[in-house]
């Protein structure tokens, strides 16, 4: 089991597949996201990360917490979340996710707050149908009706759909699937609406009633990582065989450039000879 990820939630927009269809998408952004410190079942009782994403102004952090991100040589954190892993999932204190920790076409659950909004009444924070609009009904059409019984039980139950405060709760959203992945501005696609306002906390990780794919990097992955097919600065030989023979073609190439320089030298030489003798000669 792999550890999931705080991702910082832009907004949203649209993007086109290959068969021009049209997609929205809500685009999530990871900053800096570092791991904070561990938990291990023989001290902790269990086994998980604690994360840390953005940058909070020293100021506003507590002597406690301060001490805390200095133990493990980070800069101080805005959000910290825990996500529980596998014994073999472990990663090492300060090392930074990035977005290629998930692949195009995986499922994602993702938690967030919903947005908050105020005091609202029961049509609007339950869908309930409202009253009619005629046959007896004056100026309550948008009224809950009833709430409670007679004398017995005399009273309204816990958990009766009223008008109240709606939103501002967690929310879950499961088996959302990922469009792309952008590695360079650590950005991830997600097919489909996340609970959560613009500049809102957003936790990822991987679907629990879907497979993980194989192309999944395990445990995780990793800031700098070179994902499978792409070609490391100064490394050919970890390339792709286009690669290598594009550079290889280039070689010989270069050799007939100088070979055939070097010919022309001789001709050039005999020719000013012969120049010199003909002008002996007149």
């Amino acid at each position: 089991m792999r550890s999931g990820v705080i991702a910082r939630k832009v907004g949203m927009t649209r993007v086109f597949n290959d068969a021009g269809e049209h997609l929205p998408v809500t685009v999530l952004q990871l900053e800096d996201l570092q791991v904070v410190a561990t938990k291990t079942a023989e001290r902790d009782g269990y086994v998980a990360l604690q994360l840390g994403a953005g940058q909070a102004k020293v100021k506003n952090v507590s002597k406690a917490m301060r001490g805390h991100f200095a133990k493990a040589s980070v800069l101080p954190k805005r959000k910290l979340a825990e996500f529980r892993v596998s014994d073999d999932a472990v990663l090492e204190v300060g090392a930074t996710l990035g977005a290629n920790h998930y692949v195009a076409g995986q499922m994602v659950d993702a938690v967030g707050i919903s947005q908050g909004k105020g005091f609202a009444g029961a049509m609007k924070r339950h869908n309930f149908g409202g009253l009619r609009a005629s046959h007896g009904v004056s100026i309550s059409h948008r009224s809950h009706g009833s709430t409670g019984q007679c004398q017995d039980p005399g009273k309204v139950f816990k958990g009766k759909k009223m008008a109240g405060h709606m939103g501002a709760s967690r929310v879950t959203t499961q088996n959302l699937k990922i469009v792309s992945v952008d590695t360079e501005d650590n950005l991830i696609l997600v097919h489909g609406a996340i609970p959560g306002s613009k500049n809102g906390w957003v936790l990822l990780s991987d679907a629990l009633k879907k497979a993980l794919p194989e192309e999944a990097p395990f445990p995780a992955g990793l800031v700098g990582d070179v994902a499978p097919g792409d070609v490391a600065p100064g490394d050919v030989a970890s390339g792709d065989v286009a690669a290598e023979q594009a550079v290889g073609e280039e070689a010989p190439a270069g050799e007939a450039v100088a070979e055939e320089t070097a010919e022309q030298a001789p001709v050039a030489e005999n020719a000013d000879v012969e120049k010199k003798d003909a002008s002996d000669e007149g």
